[in-house]
């Protein structure tokens, strides 16, 4: 059975405060679906910032890297879905309770200094999703102060490494998707060499390496991993390495920020539905529509992945991937309809889980 997988707990820390030898299979499947956890809570304020960026710039690099970015992350969640099952766990992605809200914290307590948030895209908005990806050694940058999430999966790593009989192979899910580079098919977990290659994948691609920011499993050549290419987005400055010194610095071309909507953050609890900023009536409906879309896709992935007939769960991840895309035109739609207090910002999306 599985330990408690609530968003908002400290599950990570706890589980990385247990020594090795107590790192049993119940603490490696609780692990894997904490990493669930995890990538899917990147997925919400990246697709804001996406989603965000108006007509005019979509298809400019900055563009362009969120959109790898965001595929990057889809994949990551199906990768960790794959480990969780591998080892006879069964994934919690539809429940209220577990399902990330923002603002707040990561789940697990991972980097519980950051509180992550929905708005369009800002320079504030991605030096928040740098944080999110931070390395503990980054090589353009000061050290992190607080476990990353790539020192989590290694922890999760090694306790595959120390039990490779526990991989059975059961309820994988397999998907290509060669448009968008190396490592982003979903590949089935049956091997430990698998499961490594995998693991590899989800940090790599979200820290780079010691030697190099760069992402060792690019869609194309030279593509950063995602702390840097966030933190170029933040300073409007390319990341170029000095020939004097050798050190990675922001300081080559610029990268201007592109004309974005004015998505405001969504509070706490989502945007109001009563009183006198309540939105009217259509911007309700879109308010809605979006987050039981949504809903509807958690309950098919985790439904995807409870499925022992390998076809129903290819026809659940298809529905899943299908309904994904589709909530970008009731986005955009809210983040062109205006807050009533005046600011001049723009309702937009709230991710929130509704049960049928």
């Amino acid at each position: 059975m599985n330990a408690p997988v609530y968003a908002r707990s400290n599950r990570i820390v706890e589980l990385m405060e247990q020594p090795a030898e107590r790192r049993d299979a119940d603490w490696t499947r609780d692990a894997a679906q904490q990493a669930i956890l995890l990538e899917l809570a990147t997925l919400p304020p990246y697709l804001c910032g996406m989603w965000s960026i108006d007509g005019a710039s979509a298809g400019g690099s900055v563009f362009d890297t969120l959109h790898a970015i965001v595929f990057d992350e889809m994949s990551h969640l199906g990768l960790a879905c794959n480990l969780l099952t591998t080892i006879g766990g069964t994934p919690v992605l539809a429940d209220e309770r577990v399902v990330p809200t923002y603002p707040g914290p990561l789940p697990g307590g991972v980097r519980p200094d950051l509180s992550v948030f929905l708005s369009g895209l800002t320079p504030e908005a991605a030096d928040m999703y740098s944080r999110i990806e931070e390395p503990e050694h980054p090589v353009a940058g000061p050290a992190a102060a607080h476990t990353s999430i790539g020192a989590f999966y290694t922890a999760l790593l090694e306790a595959f490494r120390a039990h490779p009989e526990r991989i059975t192979g059961a309820r994988q899910l397999i998907r290509e998707m060669p448009a968008h580079g190396e490592g982003n098919d979903l590949v089935a977990l049956t091997t430990l060499s698998a499961v490594e290659s995998a693991i590899d994948v989800i940090r790599e691609q979200g820290e780079g390496t010691s030697a190099s920011p760069e992402n060792p499993h690019p869609g194309a050549r030279g593509e950063l991993a995602h702390y840097y290419a966030f933190r170029e987005i933040y300073h409007q400055r390319k990341l170029r390495k000095n020939p004097d010194t050798g050190e990675w610095e922001f300081t080559g071309a610029t990268l201007p920020m592109p004309e974005v909507l004015p998505m405001g953050t969504v509070p706490r609890g989502g945007w109001p539905r009563t009183g006198p900023s309540a939105p009217d009536h259509e911007t309700r409906k879109l308010l809605d529509e979006f987050n039981h879309v949504y809903s509807t896709v958690l309950r098919s992935l985790e439904r995807a992945w409870r499925q022992d007939l390998p076809a129903e769960a290819e026809r659940l991840l298809d529905d899943a991937v299908v309904r994904m895309f589709s909530l970008r035109g009731p986005a955009r739609q809210l983040m062109g309809r205006a807050l009533p207090d005046g600011s001049g910002k723009t309702y937009g999306p709230e991710f929130r889980y509704t049960a049928p």
